[in-house]
């Protein structure tokens, strides 16, 4: 619950005659016809429309010509209404998770643990990992041994973090072998994961996600690769070994990249991609193969 007068001031916008009114809940822009007075919705330039139905409430919408409306809807105008919203959404709506340790869960005596954790049920934490302060580790997710997660990282359910990567190579028979893999995860700052994802240690060295990279739900992340900051990987991708990203790229839905690829910085990898070659700096590449389109 909030104050109109507070959202208003977190977004700084002002407001000659702003109301003592009280937002109590949010809805879609579709579910119009249920907004009460205390409803906060969002619209984004394209539903713009959509406003001439709106009866009550209080919209976050883009900077505009205000149309004729109800008395009883506000408009929170603004360049970036769904950033706004979810502003909102953060500093009064989002239920804040209950720090601490659950007594189901198994954190190794080596474990190096920071302040502020929320760690789930049945989770596991080997031997020699490092965990920074303030992380949230999700219910079932097993962190293998020697892997550093720094501050601020989220991780979700059922995640298996350092596990040991898929690398072989044939004897003298012609049977495969499996290549041991002696290296470590390395998760920096404010990195979030979502759940059910493989993230696979090195060989010899690291796999390094830095900071503020984002996975969503469903990603394979192989053994040795290097994302870069403030990437995001999301559903159903898969990072073969080896593979080097560079910062501020996409990789977009189901997605898949060849190992060793090295794929630069402000790139964006189209939805089911398959990249079979260096994808150079401000590229977008789609199709199978991917190929380059344009430049951002």
């Amino acid at each position: 619950m909030a104050n109109l007068r507070e959202i208003r001031k977190l977004l700084n916008i002002n407001h000659e005659f702003d109301q003592d009114l009280e937002v109590d809940h949010v809805r879609s822009i579709d579910d119009y016809e249920t907004f009460s007075k205390n409803t906060l919705s969002w619209v984004s330039p394209r539903r713009i429309n959509t406003l001439s139905k709106v009866e009550r409430g209080v919209i976050v919408c883009p900077i505009m010509d205000v149309p004729r409306l109800n008395k009883n809807v506000v408009l929170l105008m603004t360049e970036k209404p769904r950033l706004a919203f979810t502003k909102v959404l953060q500093e009064f709506f989002t239920q804040v998770e209950k720090i601490g340790i659950s007594e189901r869960s198994f954190i190794h005596d080596s474990v190096e643990l920071g302040e502020n954790c929320t760690i789930g049920h049945n989770v596991v934490i080997e031997e020699g990992s490092k965990l920074g302060s303030n992380c949230t580790i999700g219910h079932n997710t097993v962190i293998k041994r020697s892997t550093v997660v720094n501050n601020n990282v989220i991780i979700g359910s059922n995640c298996t973090i350092g596990g040991v990567g898929f690398g072989y190579e044939q004897n003298e028979f012609g049977n495969y072998i499996h290549v041991p893999h002696l290296g470590n995860v390395k998760i920096e700052n404010n990195v979030e994961i979502g759940n059910n994802v493989c993230i696979d240690r090195a060989v010899l060295g690291s796999t390094v996600l830095q900071k503020d990279v984002k996975v969503d739900n469903l990603v394979h992340i192989a053994h040795g690769v290097n994302i870069g900051k403030n990437s995001l990987i999301i559903a159903n991708s898969m990072v073969a070994g080896s593979v080097s990203i560079g910062a501020n790229s996409w990789v977009a839905p189901s997605s898949s990249i060849l190992n060793k690829i090295t794929i630069g910085d402000n790139v964006t990898v189209g939805m089911a991609a398959v990249v079979l070659k260096d994808v150079e700096n401000n590229d977008v590449v789609v199709g199978i193969p991917a190929k380059s389109i344009r430049k951002k």
